[in-house]
């Protein structure tokens, strides 16, 4: 009923940008929290940027004012702005999305295949 497809990793140079999109199938009654994750091979799969139903985002130390989380609604798309990306950045990218789907009572998390940053020069 639901798939989260993420797209637009690939290899850049440090300082270099890019945009991660998300695109959501599926009906919701209500999105909760969207969150872009990411996760280097040895490392803890960790949270980069939410975004709340709201509006509120929050962001890691890490990646705070170079990073941007935003939704285009009416496309069903959750996007990233990565901007100054450096070498720790590489990573698998992940979205996640915590809610209700329609017709549902339940609140689940969903998650994309993720895609593939690298970072270097």
């Amino acid at each position: 009923q639901v798939q989260l497809v993420e797209s637009g990793g690939g290899l850049v140079q440090p300082g270099e940008s890019l945009r991660l999109s998300c695109v959501v199938s599926g009906r919701f009654s209500i999105v909760n929290v969207v969150r872009w994750y990411r996760q280097a091979p040895g490392n803890q799969r960790e949270s980069v940027a939410s975004l709340t139903r709201v509006g509120a985002t929050t962001y890691a130390n890490s990646v705070n004012g170079r990073f941007d989380i935003s939704r285009d609604n009416a496309k069903n798309t959750v996007h990233l702005q990565m901007d100054n990306l450096k070498p720790e950045d590489t990573a698998v990218y992940y979205c996640n999305v915590f809610g209700r789907r329609a017709g549902s009572d339940v609140f689940e998390d969903f998650w994309g295949q993720g895609t593939q940053v690298t970072v270097s020069s």
